[in-house]
């Protein structure tokens, strides 16, 4: 794989996991809104990840192969979850219903945290991958200078 390759699987693994932390932040943001534009509580958002190959030149693409089939990440869709809204008995709120239950989001914030870490991992990760691609780029040009 060459450094072109290599830093193009990264830099897709860099935007990839920034729309993942992009969903969680507002998933944690809407953990308790009851009301939006569209009715009912806020729906949370889930990435949904693919991989494509990490082709680099119109012949590779028409070859259909890459010698070391690497694969790109990238964020398929943000789609809205099927979790059912959790119901609180809060007869008092504005959102309550006729029997008195309110339906929040179904967001658990601690999980939401660990996701967001795991993410922020994940991009930290890849941006090490372009530095060590980078290094080892920066070495080949000395070694071709000759010092």
């Amino acid at each position: 794989m060459d450094l072109l390759t290599s830093l193009k699987i990264s830099s897709s693994g860099l935007t990839a996991n920034k729309k993942r932390m992009q969903a969680i932040s507002s998933n944690i943001a809407n953990a308790q809104v009851t009301r939006t534009a569209e009715g009912g509580p806020y729906k949370p958002k889930e990435v949904v990840f693919g991989s494509e190959p990490a082709r680099e030149s119109f012949a590779e693409i028409l070859e259909g192969e890459l010698g070391e089939k690497a694969q790109a990440v990238h964020a398929v869709e943000v789609a809205p979850s099927n979790k059912p809204p959790v119901l609180k008995y809060e007869p008092n709120h504005p959102d309550a219903n006729a029997e008195g239950y309110v339906a929040y989001p179904n967001i658990n914030v601690m999980e939401e945290m660990a996701n967001m870490i795991e993410a922020s991992r994940a991009y930290e990760a890849n941006i090490n991958a372009m530095n060590t691609a980078k290094s080892m780029a920066m070495k080949d040009l000395e070694i071709g200078r000759g010092n």
